[in-house]
């Protein structure tokens, strides 16, 4: 054995070992999809104080809310509770259980019991508003025990302001207005207000709020039309050009374009230790160790930590190391494969001509309802846990629009450059010399969800990468799926940024 290959198998087995370690520590760790379903919840409350006199909106808005809004916002957030309280408990008796583990378990602890807190303080409010005066005030109760959890205090304070508000005589603490305003968003921060301007008899600060508050339901019922209607609309899209396909290949058979005997495959000059030298070098020791260590050594020079970083740092922050990230991995796919230039016609395809945006659109009007499919089975897996991509949550709460265009260069640009290069362009046509097309097409999507390091994304992405893998292999360009790619994290972080504008 040379010594390259006993340092990819020490590579592979540390790999391994630090990448499940990863996943594992994401089974922790509090869902981003519902903090999501949460806001979009949150906007349909603020519609429904919409007064419109016009019968036509007056019916749109119907449609949009449902027929009984905040009984269905209250069994949401109560099932989201529930949820969040069994993955609690779920963490504290493996804490006990698992001793020799203890470290990245409770490092989620305090995650689920900051999100009970907050949860409660909505929850309340709903509660309220459903009439149910007596049960609220046991949920602020609860919410408002002393707490050390940094990211609680202030929710615990705004619970404990609260149950004042609406207790029997009342009661007005300290800074309730200042509380109310910095922890509340939407409809939660509109009701708190009201309550409280009206115990302390201010008429005009009522009217000035109920006047900000029918500006904040239009522009709530904008956004909720965009977030809401622009993807259900791709999705039937989506769902027909799938029926069409499905027909085609019922039809024609080996003709059609989801036949397998239509995909020529690639024909590899290099074999299956190439392919394990660029994973393991260039996305596993380039981004797992090497630049960990480098940033690692930068901050404690600076003496500026992550978490300590403002958004604008933060978001550069992201953006160099992604960019890093790719430099390296594309140089060791490179060095790989430079004995082997020039390569055979095909290879790392990018053609401006041809058809590449009509498959890059198609593909992500395909990708949209299946992948909403299997996200609808996934979250039914996870309960609320697996973890999430820790930029989502930091793109949602974002204000500054520099750090906002620096979300977008990373996951709208840099992104699908690197990971089709990598994924789609290198690594399935490799595969194919010992797979077949869609063997080698469902393995790199694979591949390519659990380089994502969260477990419950790993069904949603794979099904992203199986759209992806098919869509280059049939265009054989690159072009089409970055395109594909490139719409996709455009989508989300557009529908991030219109939910938390929506919410401030």
């Amino acid at each position: 054995m040379t010594i390259k290959r006993v340092i990819l198998v020490a590579l592979t087995i540390l790999a391994i070992a630090l990448m499940g370690q990863d996943l594992l520590d994401s089974w922790g760790r509090p869902q981003f999809q519902n903090q999501l379903e949460l806001y979009q919840t949150n906007l349909l409350l603020q519609v429904t104080e919409l007064k419109e006199a016009d019968p036509g909106m007056v019916a749109a808005q119907k449609a949009l809310v449902g027929e009984e809004p905040l009984k269905a916002a209250l069994k949401q957030y109560e099932e989201v509770r529930q949820t969040a309280q069994k993955n609690l408990d779920r963490t504290q008796k493996l804490l006990a259980a698992r001793q020799s583990k203890q470290q990245s378990l409770r490092a989620s602890l305090p995650k689920w019991e900051e999100l009970i807190t907050k949860l409660d303080v909505n929850l309340g409010l709903l509660q309220v508003a459903q009439g149910q005066v007596d049960t609220a005030q046991q949920t602020w109760g609860r919410a408002a025990q002393p707490t050390q959890l940094k990211g609680a205090v202030a929710a615990a304070e705004t619970a404990a302001i609260l149950a004042g508000l609406w207790s029997q005589p009342p009661q007005l603490l300290p800074d309730a207005e200042l509380k109310i305003n910095t922890t509340l968003t939407g409809w939660f921060r509109f009701r708190a207000l009201a309550q409280l301007y009206k115990l302390q008899q201010r008429p005009e600060q009522l009217a000035e709020l109920q006047a900000r508050e029918q500006a904040a339901a239009q522009q709530s019922f904008v956004n909720l039309a965009i977030v809401g209607g622009l993807p259900v609309m791709g999705a039937l899209i989506g769902t027909t050009i799938l029926l069409v396909l499905l027909v085609q290949w019922f039809l024609q058979g080996k003709q059609a374009l989801l036949s397998p005997t239509g995909m020529t495959a690639w024909v590899p000059p290099w074999d299956g230790e190439i392919v394990w030298q660029v994973l393991i070098f260039g996305f596993f020791l380039v981004g797992q160790i090497l630049l960990p260590l480098v940033l690692g050594l930068a901050q404690s020079a600076l003496g500026i930590p992550v978490s300590a970083m403002g958004e604008r740092a933060k978001a550069v922050y992201i953006l160099v190391n992604y960019g890093l990230l790719a430099a390296g991995g594309l140089l060791v796919l490179y060095w790989s494969i430079k004995p082997y230039l020039p390569l055979p016609e095909g290879w790392f395809q990018i053609n401006w001509q041809g058809k590449w945006i009509l498959w890059g659109l198609g593909g992500y009007f395909v990708a949209l309802p299946l992948v909403i499919l299997v996200s609808l089975v996934n979250q039914r897996i996870w309960q609320g846990g697996g973890g999430s991509n820790p930029i989502l949550p930091i793109a949602l709460e974002g204000k500054d629009s520099f750090a906002l265009f620096c979300f977008f260069l990373t996951a709208a640009i840099a992104a699908p450059f690197f990971e089709e290069i990598l994924f789609r362009g290198f690594l399935l046509p490799s595969l194919t010399r010992y797979l077949p097309i869609w063997g080698a097409i469902g393995v790199s999507s694979l591949i390519f969800a659990l380089a994502h390091l969260s477990l419950s994304e790993v069904l949603p992405l794979t099904m992203l990468g199986i759209v992806l893998g098919f869509v280059y292999t049939r265009s054989r360009n690159l072009l089409s799926s970055m395109l594909l790619h490139g719409l996709w994290n455009s989508g989300t972080l557009i529908s991030l940024l219109i939910l938390g504008n929506g919410m401030r």
